[in-house]
């Protein structure tokens, strides 16, 4: 869901374009940038859209084959939010009847654990992290854009991409935080429900 979400928040990238000077630094006015970027996350986000095509922007094959295959992982997300959420949300439930709240304690330790060891990583070793996810996920070396030939690669700077990496982590973090106040709210019930009888 960090993913998906982060994905769709179009105003992180429209802030990253001003704070980043995105317009200045490639050459390519706002609005241009804007509808390339907008279509970008289009054909991300849909499961119907088979073929990428910029509005403006001229694309190489290599980098036609690289963002399929970033939809593929993206695509596989939103597969788990469409189907994993509902299931989720019936196993919350489940428990919730049984007034079972362990579950969450666990749930959020090792969901904080996730964030708290990559942020550390992500923070310190940025480009390293970035080239070793690339060369993890990849099988080519497709995602190496030629600005000449992919000129999509000059409003994607790697800023935004570390940008991109701290929501998703504090987005994980947040999700431990409701775990761990589920859990804790519900200790409380439980031991006054206790105290009662």
């Amino acid at each position: 869901m960090a993913v998906v979400l982060t994905l769709a928040c179009k105003p992180l990238y429209y802030f990253d374009m001003e704070y980043l000077e995105i317009s200045e630094s490639s050459g390519y006015p706002e609005d241009e940038i804007i509808e390339n970027y907008d279509e970008l996350i289009s054909y991300n986000l849909s499961p119907f859209k088979d073929k990428l095509t910029f509005p403006t922007f001229p694309m190489s094959e290599e980098a036609e084959i690289h963002f399929k295959e970033v939809k593929k992982i993206f695509q596989f997300f939103l597969g788990g939010c469409v189907f994993g959420g509902p299931l989720a949300a019936g196993l919350v439930l489940w428990k919730r009847k049984r007034r079972e709240t362990g579950y969450l304690k666990g749930a959020g330790i090792v969901t904080l654990a996730l964030p708290v060891l990559l942020g550390v990583y992500v923070g310190l070793n940025w480009e390293e992290a970035f080239v070793l996810f690339h060369e993890i996920m990849f099988r080519n070396d497709y995602w190496l854009f030629d600005a000449a030939t992919d000129p999509v690669i000059t409003i994607l700077p790697d800023t935004f991409f570390f940008h991109c990496a701290a929501m998703i982590l504090v987005i994980i973090a947040a999700g431990a935080a409701v775990c761990f106040t589920g859990y804790f709210n519900g200790r409380r019930r439980r031991e006054k429900h206790e105290k009662a009888l």
